[in-house]
């Protein structure tokens, strides 16, 4: 799995779901989670992401110890980042 990093604190980044509750996005393909980062540059996102390998495992327990959800996101999502606010 692969999620997005703020750099250089190393934060992760997420979404807020319909829930209003923060969600990791964790992406199956690394090019996916490239090109999510492309569409948020694009979209003038400001701070700088990167992508980070990780255990689906260790994303859970975080998330859960956090209080946060996630997602998988597949080869078949199509995923756009949220409207700038």
């Amino acid at each position: 799995m692969f999620i997005l990093t703020q750099v250089p604190n190393g934060g992760v980044y997420s979404v807020i779901n319909k829930d209003k509750k923060k969600t990791v996005q964790c992406f199956e393909e690394e090019d996916d989670a490239v090109r999510y980062i492309q569409q948020l540059e694009a979209s003038s996102y400001e701070k700088k992401l990167e992508v980070m390998e990780v255990d689906d495992d260790i994303v859970a327990i975080n998330c859960n110890n956090h209080g946060y959800y996630y997602t998988v996101i597949t080869p078949n999502d199509f995923v756009i980042p949220p409207p700038k606010e």
